[in-house]
């Protein structure tokens, strides 16, 4: 899984992992801090959310036309100081007025133009990595390494945040609202390793960040085939028939954050027990992870002693989960803690993916990387059916006065965790089949001379997605919960039939 591909790969993915934890401990409490510390309501609150999710992912076109002119190096390094200025700011608690708020603003707009600068670029270098000729057939398995590597930050952000926030509260007396900036300042310390991680291994990519004459003549060395006005078109109109279907996916897909979180805090169970409590401790999560990667080294090592070594490994972590096992034992489930599920499952599922798609590959049946986004947008729709299915007879969302005269929500219903835990892992199939596919598509069919505007593109694409992220918001209480859901249904479906109508177009250019 992890030979023969290039160092820069993993220094670049390491600096993402620092930068995406931070992002994702602040993001995991987010929506419900809006609404406890504001006293907004669920539109709101997914007002605000949605737009700070659609600038996060516009402004990499912003950061992809500024690199391809001053180069991809210096916007990264950039996007990361303007990034520690906004988590610092968001760090500050400032209470819930008007001043705040508008502080507040203030911070996710520098965090935004930051991501913005960082974001899309480091994933061009990753890109580039894989103009070398050698490393040519490794893309998409590069990627998805890349991807991984993201969400290994992104499991541990739901329990650092909710950790931090209880420790502020009672070992450092905040009160609660106070007690969520904590969450957001891990962000900050966070960035300062990524920068650290970035400089430390530079020499294994600095080819590739761009913007100096020695980099320019290795472009024009590069052994990417000129391109005809007529080509560049084709592939100009394919990347953008792509970003039209995979806005629906993330209009959908970062639901994670507000309506299914929504439906986390006030319709599911807040205990669990058994073999389900242990799902909510992520080493028991990280544990699991050990297990798949050792089980895999098992039976690829060569050499008897990296054999022993794998099984060992596995002994370790299952004896690790028979110690951590309390039949008895019941735990607190929190609604943030839920959005662990997704990256564990990405971490988890990476190497079976890349196996199966290996296997195809070797057979030549491998799909192409449209029609993996494809299929990723039908199950997407099966994530979705089973939440309306689950949610026929269930009550309608509900409000009350709290003592501060702000509306807090009722919990209403106490749904197996299960479901929520079981729609995450369909949601992740469709997620490992989109998005790592769509950004190597991207780095692979994009224009030489457009590399980080087509990069900037493919997040405009996610940008507009979790805009409409706002839909969820907006129906949660206005209408019944399975209609809700089944919205999401619908627009996963009609994305899936465009695509596939396309696709002979779109593998023209692959």
């Amino acid at each position: 899984m992890f030979e023969n591909q290039p160092k820069g790969l993993f220094a670049l993915a390491l600096a993402n992992t620092g930068e995406r934890f931070g992002y994702y401990t602040m993001l995991a409490v987010f929506a419900l801090f809006l609404r406890a510390n504001y006293g907004l309501s669920p539109a709101m609150a997914g007002t605000i959310y949605s737009s700070f999710l659609m600038l996060v992912y516009f402004l990499p076109l912003i950061g992809g036309i500024l690199a391809d002119k001053f180069g991809f190096g210096k916007m990264v390094t950039t996007g990361i100081i303007i990034m520690f200025a906004g988590y610092l700011l968001l760090s500050v608690p400032l209470g819930g007025d008007t001043v705040a708020l508008v502080v507040m603003l203030a911070a996710l707009l520098l965090i935004g133009f930051g991501t913005g600068l960082f974001k899309g670029n480091l994933q061009v270098m990753v890109g580039d990595l894989y103009n070398d000729p050698q490393y040519k057939d490794k893309r998409d398995a590069g990627f998805s390494i890349f991807y991984m590597a993201i969400n290994i930050g992104a499991l541990f952000a739901p329990t650092a945040a909710i950790r931090i926030k209880e420790y502020a509260e009672t070992a450092l007396g905040y009160s609660s609202n106070d007690a969520y900036h904590f969450s957001f300042a891990v962000a900050c310390a966070s960035l300062v390793l990524s920068i650290a991680i970035y400089y430390m291994f530079r020499s294994t990519f600095r080819h590739t960040e761009g913007g100096t004459k020695k980099a320019a003549k290795a472009d024009a060395a590069s052994t990417e085939p000129e391109l005809t006005k007529e080509e560049t078109k084709q592939r100009i109109v394919a990347l953008c028939l792509v970003f039209a279907v995979v806005i629906f996916f993330w209009m959908a897909f970062h639901q994670n954050g507000l309506s299914l979180t929504y439906f986390a805090d006030e319709f599911t169970a807040q205990s669990a027990q058994g073999l389900q409590a242990m799902c909510f401790d992520v080493w028991n999560l990280v544990a699991i992870v050990f297990i798949v990667y050792a089980s895999f080294s098992l039976f690829q090592s060569k050499t008897p002693k990296a054999k022993a070594i794998s099984l060992g490994v596995i002994v370790l972590a299952l004896a690790f989960l028979f110690i951590q096992y309390d039949a008895e034992g019941t735990v607190t489930v929190s609604a943030p803690i839920f959005q662990q599920f997704n990256p564990f499952y990405v971490v988890a599922l990476t190497p079976v993916s890349m196996a199966i798609f290996g296997s195809l590959a070797a057979k030549g049946n491998e799909p192409s990387a449209p029609r993996k986004i494809a299929y990723g947008m039908i199950v997407a729709a099966i994530a979705y059916a089973l939440m309306a299915f689950s949610s026929f007879g269930l009550p309608m969302p509900q409000t009350e006065v709290g003592a501060d005269g702000n509306p807090v929500a009722v919990h209403v219903a106490d749904v197996t965790p299960n479901l929520l835990i079981m729609v995450y892992l369909v949601l992740t199939f469709g997620e490992l089949l989109l998005s790592p596919m769509g950004i190597s598509f991207v780095s692979k069919v994009a224009p030489p001379k457009y590399k980080g505007m087509m990069m900037g593109g493919w997040f405009v694409a996610t940008a507009i997605g979790n805009q409409l992220v706002v839909v969820g918001g907006l129906l949660w209480g206005a209408v019944p919960l399975w209609i809700c859901w089944s919205v999401f249904l619908g627009v996963c479906l009609v994305a899936a039939v465009f695509m596939f109508a396309m696709m002979k177009r779109l593998e023209k250019v692959c």
